[in-house]
C-alpha cells in the first residue's frame, strides 16, 4: 500500500488526436508509474518516491475500437466500409466490446495510481460514472446506472433506454489505463456500423439528440471544465492543469 498518498492529478487536453498516439502516450505514463512502484518495493517506507497521477481528454478521429473480452462479429462494417466511411480499427487491452470513437465525443482516460485514492476497481468504476451523471445533470439530463452494464444511461429499465457515455478500463499494478467516451455532438450513424458494448437491444444517444440542438465549441469547452471540477470532487482530488 502506499503510504505517501498523492491525489494531485496533472490534467491535459490533448485535443483531437489519433487513437494509437493516445493510446501509447497513455501507455508510457503508465510504465512510468510503475517504474516508480517497483523501485519503492526496495526502499524503506519513509524512502518512498510519491507516484504521479495524470487525467487526459481528448477527442479522436473516426475509430472502433475492440476490447480483449470483445466479439469481433459486433463489428458489422467491413475493411471497404471502414474506408468508405472514414474509420479505422483496432484491437485494445481495455475491458468491454466495441465502441466507437469520433468529433463532438470527449474521451476521459485517467491513469491514476489508485493507491493514492482506493484499491477497489468496482468503486472506480462508480465514480466515473458518478462524474458523468454529475456533468450531464447540469445540462437538465438525469444519467443513471444500468445493472449489470457499465456506463451512463437514461431511462434505464424503460424500452428506450439508450447510453450515453460509454466505458471500459484496465487496471495493472493498480494503476488504470483507458476510461470514458461521452457523446456531445457525436454523428451518431457511426454506431450503426456497429454492436455497440455488445448490447442489442439498448440504443445509443447523445448530448445533441437529448438536447436538440448542437453545442457549440465554447459549450464543448465548458463541458470539459465541468468534468474536470466534477472528476476533482468525486475523487478529492487536486487537478493541476499541465504546463
Amino acid at each position: 500500500m502506499n503510504t505517501h498518498q498523492n491525489k494531485a492529478v496533472e490534467f491535459e487536453d490533448l485535443g483531437i488526436k489519433e487513437y494509437q498516439p493516445a493510446w501509447d502516450y497513455q501507455e508510457k505514463l503508465m510504465k512510468d508509474i510503475i517504474d516508480i512502484k517497483i523501485k519503492n518495493r526496495d526502499l524503506p517506507a519513509e524512502q518512498h518516491i510519491a507516484t504521479p497521477n495524470h487525467f487526459l481528454l481528448v477527442e479522436h478521429p473516426h475509430v472502433y475500437t475492440l476490447g480483449k473480452s470483445g466479439h469481433e462479429e459486433n463489428m458489422l462494417a467491413g475493411i471497404d466500409k471502414l474506408k468508405e466511411i472514414d474509420a479505422t480499427f483496432v484491437k485494445v487491452n481495455r475491458g468491454g466490446d466495441i465502441t466507437y470513437h469520433g468529433y463532438g465525443q470527449i474521451v476521459g482516460y485517467p491513469v491514476l495510481d489508485l493507491e493514492n485514492f482506493f484499491t477497489d476497481i468496482h468503486k472506480y468504476m462508480r465514480n466515473l460514472e458518478e462524474v458523468i451523471i454529475r456533468t450531464i445533470a447540469d445540462y437538465g439530463l438525469k444519467g443513471e446506472r444500468s445493472p449489470g452494464e457499465t456506463g451512463v444511461w437514461l431511462d434505464v429499465g424503460k424500452p428506450y433506454a439508450r447510453k450515453i457515455c460509454a466505458m471500459g478500463v484496465k487496471a495493472s499494478r493498480w494503476v488504470t489505463l483507458h476510461g470514458f467516451a461521452l457523446n456531445i455532438n457525436t454523428n451518431m450513424r457511426y454506431f450503426e456500423y456497429i454492436i455497440p458494448c455488445g448490447i442489442k437491444d439498448k440504443q445509443v444517444t447523445s448530448l445533441k439528440r437529448e438536447l436538440e440542438r448542437e453545442l457549440t465549441p465554447e459549450e464543448m469547452e465548458d463541458i470539459k471544465a465541468k468534468i474536470r471540477k466534477h472528476f476533482a470532487d468525486v475523487f478529492e482530488a487536486e487537478l493541476l492543469v499541465k504546463a
